[in-house]
């Protein structure tokens, strides 16, 4: 078809100049003639099997424009080791986090999370830190929940041994954890779910000889988290053995764990129906739903192993695997897609911590992931929607799960918020996997009713119209595939003018500009006004998200 496009120019031309009707006259006849000679060319080239070559249309790479140039964003440093002491804590912001969990109250989210800080600043100074934040980008530190342990801790755990059989002895100075609360509003009043563990050995000094001793779950009580006063209840519930094998273990490779559920990790939910549900355990035989009296915030009685709730997740042969790689759920429903969504942690959490979610049109479940298969019952979970990653000019972040999952109860954005550790042996920092950075991202849905998160931290960063032009240029991509430790990294991709994708992905690209979604080939994406963490100096930038059939998560952001 190239062959007659220049007849049909020069014929064009000549009708918009304005020459004598003579000329005009003898050049259509020309032309006219030019044009059956043109056809009866290309007739004959067909025939003969020869397509006449096509000349490509030229085009320009794109230039990556500048979004919300004059906004001014978080400037607080990801390395905060020079104000990561104690006296420095009003400059803290999101520094020295760990499985943070949120719950806004009047004009201000509230943040608290596990007892665990760089060089452990936080030690003899109570438990249970908290801060607060009217737009989850900057937070302020409001101290602890429990200037002390909670006395009932050491009674219970004391009584326990005592009846068990033989009896063992009192431990007189128990050795405490403080792990990852949970905070929710019931009714009138806000509930904090808290975790205490006594890590003493059960029998002896070596833990690899011995299990180490239970954990505990209590709550407490508070009408407006603001005033920071709490009334404390008690146990709610505690890890429990079950019988089947013996607190001696046969060295550090005997992992047939001694309690049936781990008492850590508690997410509290109100169904909609009005039911009350303490999700709670971690890798002693998966994780456990259990329901609560409503008025009490506890469970009627815990007097059989099966008082102590129902297995929803496990990871592996439920029925043989007493460890499971598996912790840290974080359970929500969703009124739009009618579904209960379990997000849960894997693997180890210095460096390999990744979240994957499972969902259920009940509470008890079966928990099912992308692919189908029951969760419930062992099946490895997907979609995984966090994973160690490092964009370029950083080094990336690794333990990126133990997840909370908040809504805006005005605007109704999800939100998911974790930690970030860097990785091991970062240059120049001493112990650089022990610096744990609070991380907010949003949250968004796919079509079908899954969870995508973003992959820059959110830094509120003003939403302006979009259109094809403004999404043509270079991005980074990375595609979050599973690999033990690994951080994944990024790749390219450039959006030409001519609605074609190069790079990490090929194809026809569209932009659904009312919904803001990037669609590449059968990639659908959800492409948000960003903030590009990574950059020197840091800026506004498109980013995106999304997940592809099987359930890996796609991030990407527009780079300059």
């Amino acid at each position: 078809m190239q062959l007659l496009t220049y007849p049909l120019m020069i014929l064009k031309w000549i009708k918009r100049k304005t020459i004598n009707f003579e000329m005009k006259l003898l050049s259509l006849r020309y032309l006219n003639f030019l044009l059956v000679v043109y056809v009866i060319l290309f007739a004959f080239a067909c025939k003969k099997g020869s397509v006449p070559e096509v000349i490509p249309v030229v085009e320009d790479p794109p230039k990556s424009v500048p979004r919300n140039v004059s906004f001014v964003g978080p400037t607080y440093a990801d390395n905060y080791i020079p104000i990561s002491g104690w006296d420095l804590r009003d400059q803290w912001n999101l520094a020295n986090v760990h499985d943070p969990t949120v719950e806004k109250c009047g004009d201000y989210y509230y943040m608290y999370q596990t007892d665990a800080s760089y060089g452990n600043v936080l030690d003899g100074h109570g438990h249970f830190p908290c801060r607060r934040s009217t737009d989850l980008v900057n937070w302020e530190f409001r101290g602890t929940v429990f200037p002390d342990v909670p006395a009932w801790v050491k009674d219970s755990l004391n009584n326990k041994r005592a009846r068990m059989t033989p009896a063992l002895l009192p431990i007189d100075n128990p050795t405490y954890g403080f792990w990852a609360p949970c905070i929710r509003k019931a009714g009138n009043i806000y509930r904090l779910y808290y975790c205490v563990v006594v890590t003493n050995p059960i029998v002896g000094t070596d833990t690899n000889l011995s299990w180490s001793e239970r954990a505990f779950i209590g709550v407490a009580e508070s009408a407006d988290l603001s005033t920071n006063v709490w009334t404390d209840k008690g146990m709610v519930v505690c890890s429990e053995p079950d019988g089947v094998t013996s607190y001696i273990r046969n060295g550090p490779n005997d992992w047939n764990a001694y309690f049936k559920y781990n008492a850590i990790d508690p997410s509290f939910i109100i169904t909609p129906e009005g039911q009350q549900w303490l999700i709670y355990g971690s890798w002693h035989s998966g994780i456990a739903a259990l329901q609560l009296n409503p008025a009490t915030g506890k469970p009627d009685k815990l007097e059989t192993i099966s008082d102590y709730g129902v297995r929803i997740a496990g990871r592996g042969n439920v029925s043989t695997d007493r460890w499971q790689a598996l912790e840290a759920p974080e359970i929500i429903y969703n009124p739009e897609t009618q579904y209960y969504y379990l997000f849960l942690a894997y693997d180890e959490l210095s460096v390999a911590y990744n979240t994957r979610v499972a969902r259920s049109k009940t509470i008890t479940g079966p928990y099912l992931g992308i692919d189908g298969l029951d969760v419930t019952n062992g099946a490895e979970c997907w979609p995984m929607i966090t994973h160690p990653y490092a964009f370029n000019n950083h080094t990336g972040w690794v333990g990126v799960s133990h997840c909370c999952i908040f809504q805006n109860p005005d605007t109704k954005q999800w939100y998911y918020s974790s930690q970030g550790r860097l990785p091991v042996g970062v240059p120049g920092i001493v112990a650089s996997n022990a610096v744990m950075m609070g991380q907010v991202r949003e949250l968004f849905w796919t079509s079908d009713g899954w969870p995508e998160v973003m992959p820059e931290r959110y830094a509120a960063v003003p939403q302006l119209p979009m259109d094809t032009v403004a999404l043509r240029g270079n991005y980074e991509v990375i595609m979050l595939n599973y690999q033990y430790q690994v951080m994944q990294k990024s790749t390219t991709l450039t959006l030409w003018s001519r609605g074609r994708a190069t790079g990490a992905f090929n194809g026809k690209w569209t932009l659904d500009s009312a919904n803001k979604i990037l669609q590449i080939g059968n990639q659908k994406l959800v492409i948000r006004d960003g903030y590009n963490w990574e950059s020197s100096p840091r800026s506004a930038t498109l980013t995106f998200t999304g997940l592809t059939s099987s359930g890996v998560s796609v991030w990407g952001k527009m780079i300059y």
